[in-house]
């Protein structure tokens, strides 16, 4: 039997390959042990409880940028962190530490190596982030969900997915996601997202130009998320959801996409062969850009800066470009052609390589 330590959160990002990966564990070997190290403050509090996991949970400590008191009190704090992840590695007899990045991967790597157990990453985004690029210099099994992903010892196993995304039959899903959105399963589908939290630009010029869009014969479905700020105008062939909690559905029903460059969101739409407009978040180290490079140079999508994303831009480019079903589908195609579905396979393998008795 296996104990395997999960560690990684804050955000969806990080949060959910590590649940893919942790259900591809435990429906692989039913009596493997997996144990999830997070905090309290990020989306694993909630979702990996809710998803079956037990979490353990240790302080969130950002690493200090600049000198202050926070930064005098950081190198004790996480010393004592460190401890406390040696001593729960001791007493659950863990057997391997597998990091996803976030607040609670940088203490879990240091810990593993004090424990002297292995330890295997995995880095969701085509620019690293800090605890990752740490942890990837003590070990030779790191995980990678782009090519070309500056890491040392970096493997390509694309990103872990959703079952529900990993197994979808997009055509024989298209029926019962017309029901649930109110669509015409026989209408080609635009889908819109800025993700959870919404992307102000994206949803603000798409509402401008829903006519458009839909005199070029598509129908919209838009999920603003954020605070939502538009109001459905009740326009044919258009619907706008705050949020979606069926994204397998609204995956299903997808003929394109325009959307953010989210690490999760670009292997989704390439494993699914799902052409996009992609329009990156502009605030912060610039990875989305990256993380729509590849299917971007495939010829799968087109990446628009967001201060361009407007109505003539649409009016111009995308209303031409959604008219043009050949090259919509040769998109598709294109985007497949760099997808990944089996990334929570190859993760777990790489994860099986590194224990003493693979």
């Amino acid at each position: 039997m296996t104990n395997y330590l999960l560690a990684g959160g804050g955000t969806a990002g990080h949060v959910n390959p590590l649940l893919a990966v942790a259900d591809r564990l435990r429906r692989d070997d039913p009596d493997a042990n997996v144990l999830v190290l997070g905090t309290q403050e990020g989306l694993e509090a909630r979702l990996v409880p809710e998803r079956g996991y037990e979490l353990a949970v240790i302080p969130r400590l950002p690493f200090p940028r600049r000198p202050n008191a926070a930064a005098a009190r950081f190198p004790a704090e996480y010393r004592r962190t460190i401890s406390r992840v040696v001593d729960l590695i001791g007493e659950r007899r863990i057997d391997v530490v597998v990091g996803f990045g976030g607040y609670a991967a940088a203490p879990a790597y240091s810990a593993a190596r004090k424990a002297r157990i292995p330890q295997v990453l995995h880095e969701a985004n085509a620019r690293p982030g800090l605890a990752n690029r740490l942890g990837a210099r003590y070990t030779p099994y790191v995980g990678v969900a782009f090519e070309g992903t500056r890491l040392p010892h970096a493997h390509f196993v694309g990103m872990p997915l959703r079952v529900e995304i990993e197994d979808l039959d997009r055509a024989a899903s298209r029926p019962a996601a017309a029901a649930e959105f109110g669509l015409a399963a026989d209408r080609p589908t635009l889908l819109v997202t800025g993700g959870s939290l919404g992307a102000r630009r994206i949803n603000q010029t798409v509402f401008d130009r829903v006519a458009e869009l839909v005199d070029a014969g598509y129908q919209v479905l838009h999920i603003q998320g954020g605070r939502g700020e538009l109001t459905d105008p009740g326009i044919e062939h258009y619907r706008l959801l705050d949020y979606c909690d069926r994204m397998d559905l609204a995956l299903a029903i997808a003929d394109f996409a325009v959307a953010r460059a989210g690490a999760a969101t670009v292997c989704e739409f390439a494993a699914l062969g799902i052409p996009a407009v992609y329009v990156p978040f502009p605030v912060g180290n610039g990875e989305q850009r990256f993380n729509a490079a590849g299917v971007v140079g495939a010829g799968g999508g087109i990446l628009v800066d967001d201060a361009r994303f407007l109505p003539a831009w649409v009016d111009q480019e995308l209303v031409p470009l959604l008219r043009d079903r050949d090259r919509v589908g040769a998109m598709g195609e294109r985007a497949a052609s760099v997808g990944v579905r089996d990334g929570s396979d190859r993760m777990v393998s790489l994860i099986h390589t590194s224990l003493p008795s693979a």
